[in-house]
């Protein structure tokens, strides 16, 4: 969650006035999220849409910057360091082979029970036909390379 601004706080670099509506819609749904109803939901379910405006956001600076080049480095490392994008998750997008990574515990072997990755992680060409998965952890159903 991005810092509130005072008076004592840095002003934001130029060009953020018009990412700001962007942010304030995704901190809308965030909270919309947040306060929606858990009921019949597994504990897992319910926090699968929070991962999901995460991934968004981070993926709205991430196209920003590397794919439009459209923002400045300034502006860049300015909503890195207030939080409105994950500068780890940013990272793993930058190498090959993790370019749809949905998210950093897919990618963790010590989160699963045989030390390997995600399931979600599994090229779809390797599953079995018409078999449905979904990540325990995000609930994303594929995020490899090479889907």
């Amino acid at each position: 969650m991005p810092k509130i601004r005072t008076q004592r706080t840095k002003r934001p670099p130029e060009g953020f006035d018009e990412l700001e509506p962007t942010f304030r819609e995704f901190d809308k749904k965030m909270r919309d999220v947040e306060n929606e109803s858990h009921e019949g939901k597994r504990k897992v379910e319910s926090v699968w849409p929070v991962f999901r405006i995460h991934h968004q956001r981070s993926r709205y600076v991430y196209d920003l910057y590397y794919k439009r080049k459209a923002i400045s480095k300034e502006l860049y490392d300015y909503l890195l360091k207030n939080s409105y994008a994950d500068a780890n998750l940013i990272a793993k997008w930058k190498k090959p082979g993790f370019e749809r990574v949905c998210c950093l515990r897919c990618i963790q072997p010590k989160d699963t029970n045989f030390g390997t990755t995600c399931v979600c992680r599994v090229p779809k060409a390797k599953l079995e036909e018409g078999k449905i998965v979904e990540c325990v952890h995000c609930g994303c159903r594929g995020c490899a390379s090479g889907d």
